[in-house]
């Protein structure tokens, strides 16, 4: 196995390889989850969920962590700003057999910042120790955080927060290099990576302008980090797992990406969320993910206007035959 694709080694858990689909509220549901494993994910990680949520037993929180037929092994990440909610939010989730359990340390969106969850936590570094420390001792799966550089600019303290996570029992560490400020503006300070990996016995994982495989093999040469977290770089794209995997082990072969496996991987997944959640609460879910597998498609934009309307999976159907048809035609000089 190439030195630059392998195994990640955790008390209790070995990830088979080092290329993860990172949580995105509104996207790793099961569906997208199963549709990133089988094109070579090597562990995904649900929507990030409310640790409140989980320990009222909120439906709706629990609907979160639907895990799919083939996940044998999943992450799930929970966000909270009390120690003593998020051991009870693990112990709650622990019955459904959890592979890894992680801290968010890194949304900005308001209501979380409010509650002093997320970003939040990179102001106070003890604080993420006590909710580490609480996780750790309501479950036997490994526990990991998912931070960012710092609260601003002027506070980069990403060492002090990591060091925080893992005196606190962190068995893994992942780094975004953008401060709570810059969202996802800018580009990510993947030397905040390298300096991490340095300074931790833990294993580290990078993340931040991840798009396409050559961005991975770049990062893990650059930073040494363990392996990569992909965000936004697999949304309609989960062949980027597959192909990062061909490009780290030149021995393994990846199929090529043409606008039909796109649009037929699309369909595919759209089939799983019907069953997964009903034909029209799918339906509606897919519009968002079908413009990014459509993206950098010749005829793209009326492919997208077609699906934002779609509220049947026959639509989807129609419209993604008649386009498939169309293009074989012109491919046969028709």
């Amino acid at each position: 196995m190439n030195e630059l694709f392998r195994q990640i080694r955790l008390p209790g858990l070995t990830i088979p390889g080092n290329l993860l689909l990172a949580p995105l509220a509104g996207y790793t549901d099961a569906a997208f989850r199963s549709i990133c494993l089988e094109h070579g994910a090597s562990l995904c990680f649900t929507e990030m969920v409310s640790a409140e949520g989980l320990t009222r037993g909120s439906q709706k929180t629990f609907d979160l962590l639907r895990r799919s037929e083939g996940e044998r092994l999943w992450g799930v990440q929970i966000f909270g700003s009390e120690p003593q909610t998020a051991a009870a939010a693990v112990r709650a989730a622990n019955t459904l057999g959890v592979s890894l359990f992680d801290l968010n340390c890194g949304c900005s969106v308001p209501k979380v910042l409010k509650a002093g969850a997320g970003a939040a936590l990179l102001q106070d570094p003890e604080r993420i120790r006590r909710l580490v420390a609480a996780m750790t001792t309501e479950t036997q799966a490994p526990v990991s955080v998912k931070l960012r550089s710092g609260w601003n600019q002027e506070s980069l303290n990403y060492l002090e927060t990591a060091g925080a996570a893992v005196a606190g029992g962190a068995s893994l560490v992942s780094l975004h290099p953008r401060t709570r400020a810059q969202g996802f503006s800018g580009m990510a300070d993947w030397e905040h990576i390298a300096a991490l990996k340095a300074a931790l016995a833990v294993p580290v994982l990078g993340s931040g302008d991840l798009f396409a495989p050559e961005d991975a093999l770049r990062m893990l040469r650059q930073t040494g980090c363990d392996g990569v977290l992909f965000a936004r770089g697999a949304l309609g794209n989960p062949f980027v797992f597959e192909n990062t995997r061909s490009l780290l082990s030149p021995a393994l072969s990846a199929q090529p990406v043409t606008p039909a496996a796109r649009l037929q991987t699309a369909m595919e997944h759209l089939r799983r969320a019907v069953l997964l959640r009903g034909e029209e609460a799918a339906c509606r879910e897919m519009r968002k993910h079908f413009c990014w597998y459509a993206r950098g498609i010749p005829g793209a934009a009326e492919l997208r206007r077609r699906a934002v309307t779609a509220t049947r999976f026959r639509e989807y159907e129609e419209f993604v035959k008649e386009y498939l048809d169309r293009s074989d035609g012109i491919d046969r000089g028709k």
